[in-house]
């Protein structure tokens, strides 16, 4: 679903009844592309706004974020202009126009340096990789933006300090607030095309969903052309959109998350009317665009800048074991190379047997070889005597065998350092918050594959050092109808203290066989449990594994007292000498996640 310009006239409408005439008494910048607004409008209002290129969002919620330490520049820029500033509008557009556009213009009201009543815009953009946020004088001056764009990065809008602000024209749209029935029939509907895609591509503002509802309260098909309607079923389709924007002037929204199969799919700001004979489809109604908008969106807001900042740990991560799998390949081959040991060996013996027959300056030698019971032709340097031949081949022998002993283990520790790498890669897959991927980036720092870099702790205003926040990062916890509980690491650290730390001797272990994968605990609440238990149990261990695109996974389980940890050994990493066996499918959708 599109954050299109219904919804932001939703939260917009929202916005004005709440915030307008409120002053802002905290303003934090929790990422890069980031705004929290503390308002004070008789309560106390807080105001997300995110210009990230994936997920640009506006909303009140009662969600507090972390700021950092030090402030960026345009957060101190805002708290300079906006300490104890008031909200005086909010308004969709640009200056006085009334549109669909996806840009909200803030107007705040504070006090200059020299103590005068002076006006700001805070205007924030919400078009995807277009998406910021740019602070303005009461002309319209950018002051600065929380991305600045040069004209190398643009060619149609730089956003700058000391440029005029302006929103880039919508080529060939219309506004939904000022269009009348000839300008829609002709201009709109004149246009080759189904009608659905007519309507969202003529009309700023209108998204494929929003045209999809106006046509459905209309009764006309969104496939048919434009061109082959009548000019009664123009009007009427004139008059139906002309009382869907209607509803937005007077801020008739009702706004309901779409559920299809269960699953939430979509949202809308204005009452869904397209979905009443889906049986498939169930409307549910929020109490605030707001509320839709977090229910929406906070799962996804989460999971998308979980991503992005792991992607630097996810790049140390490739990058190693691509080095570990090349180094891994290089030994392999430098081991192939000893295998001629055995025979350097069996060639001094020999010489040695045999050699006061070998006529001086000869360059080889035929002799039994005693362990085959066949001949062999022994190469030799006709510039020494045969004891000496024998004396080289031994030597050969002895290096190799100390290179062959040397490389069985580095080939075990370079496939340990390879496993141990592809447990963290889907730990990073698997992380759902900041504190799994600090638990990550500590493992890597202790592993050795980031440099350890001290952190400098601070005095707090009584003087007493200020302790570092402690990483709190919990496992998955699942539920199955019979009431049985599942326990899931995320992450190596996770993985060792569940299996050490929180389960019992009673309880049973999991883990997907031969491949990367969770440690899973299945709480033992009974002596003997149903085998659904099991089955869900090991269906949890395949899904959190790195085989789970293969839909059926092997699965090792063996009561948690069987489990042991050898000394020195990498996180996560256990052992166990006996166990049983199951084939799990990867569906997990019996248990129920306990947030």
């Amino acid at each position: 679903m599109a954050f299109d310009g219904v919804t932001v006239a939703g939260i917009i409408y929202e916005l004005n009844k709440k915030i307008v005439d409120g002053r802002i008494v905290k303003v934090q910048q929790p990422e890069k592309d980031e705004l929290l607004l503390t308002i004070k409008a008789g309560e106390t209002y807080k105001l997300f706004m995110s210009a990230n290129a994936s997920l640009p969002l506006i909303y009140l919620t009662e969600e507090n974020k972390p700021s950092p330490a030090v402030a960026p520049a345009f957060c101190m820029l805002l708290r300079k202009h906006f300490n104890s500033a008031r909200i005086i509008s909010v308004h969709q557009g640009h200056k006085e126009e009334q549109s669909l556009e996806r840009a909200i213009d803030i107007t705040i009201e504070h006090l200059d340096e020299m103590g005068d009543l002076a006006q700001k815009h805070l205007i924030i953009e919400i078009m995807g990789k277009y998406s910021n946020i740019i602070l303005c004088d009461s002309e319209y001056k950018i002051l600065d933006s929380i991305k600045r764009v040069s004209g190398f990065m643009s060619s149609v809008r730089e956003v700058l300090p000391g440029r005029e602000y302006f929103l880039p024209q919508t080529v060939d749209k219309v506004n939904p607030y000022s269009v009348n029935c000839e300008v829609f029939t002709a201009d709109v509907l004149g246009k080759a095309g189904p009608l659905s895609k007519i309507l969202y591509t003529g009309i700023t503002g209108i998204s494929p969903q929003a045209a999809e509802e106006i046509l459905a309260r209309s009764g006309i098909s969104g496939d048919i052309q434009g061109t082959e309607l009548s000019e009664d079923m123009k009007i009427h389709l004139f008059k139906t959109f002309e009382r869907y924007i209607d509803e937005i002037k007077n801020g008739e929204f009702v706004p309901s998350l779409i559920y299809r199969n269960g699953e939430m799919s979509e949202f809308c700001a204005l009452k869904c009317n397209m979905y009443n004979d889906d049986s498939d489809t169930e409307v549910k109604e929020t109490d605030s665009v707001s509320k839709m908008l977090y229910q929406y969106y906070a799962a996804r807001n989460l999971r998308t800048v979980v991503h992005q900042k792991s992607s630097d740990l996810r790049r140390i991560v490739n990058t190693a074991i691509e080095r570990e799998a090349k180094k891994l390949d290089l030994q392999l081959k430098q081991l192939a190379d000893t295998d001629k040991r055995e025979k350097y060996k069996v060639y001094g013996e020999l010489i040695t047997a045999y050699g006061y027959n070998v006529p001086a300056g000869a360059k080889s030698m035929v002799a039994l070889n005693y362990y085959t019971n066949e001949d062999v032709t022994i190469p030799l340097d006709s510039t020494i005597a045969p004891i000496e031949n024998a004396k080289k081949y031994f030597d050969k022998y002895a290096k190799l065998k100390r290179t062959y002993e040397a490389l069985v283990t580095l080939t075990e520790e370079t496939r340990a350092s390879l496993e141990h790498l592809k447990s963290i890669a889907l730990s990073l897959e698997l992380a759902t918050g900041e504190d799994d991927l600090n638990q990550i980036k500590k493992e890597l720092t202790d592993s050795g594959y980031i440099r350890f870099h001290a952190v400098k702790t601070k005095a707090g205003k009584n003087g007493k050092t200020i302790k570092q926040q402690k990483i709190k990062s919990e496992p998955l916890h699942y539920v199955s109808p019979e009431g049985i509980h599942f326990y899931v690491g995320k992450n190596n650290t996770q993985n060792d203290e569940l299996t050490f730390g929180f389960a019992t001797n009673a309880d049973w272990w999991f883990h997907a066989k031969g491949c990367p994968g969770s440690h899973v605990i299945m709480k033992a609440v009974a002596d003997e449990l149903p085998d659904i238990a099991f089955e869900d149990a090991g269906a949890l261990a395949a899904f959190y594994s790195s085989q789970s695109s293969d839909g059926k996974v092997e699965i090792d389980y063996v009561k948690k007292k069987e489990v042991k940890k050898p000394a020195n050994a990498k996180p996560g990493f256990v052992v166990y000498y006996t166990n049983y066996s199951l084939i799990a499918k990867t569906d997990i959708s019996r248990l129920t996640l306990v947030e």
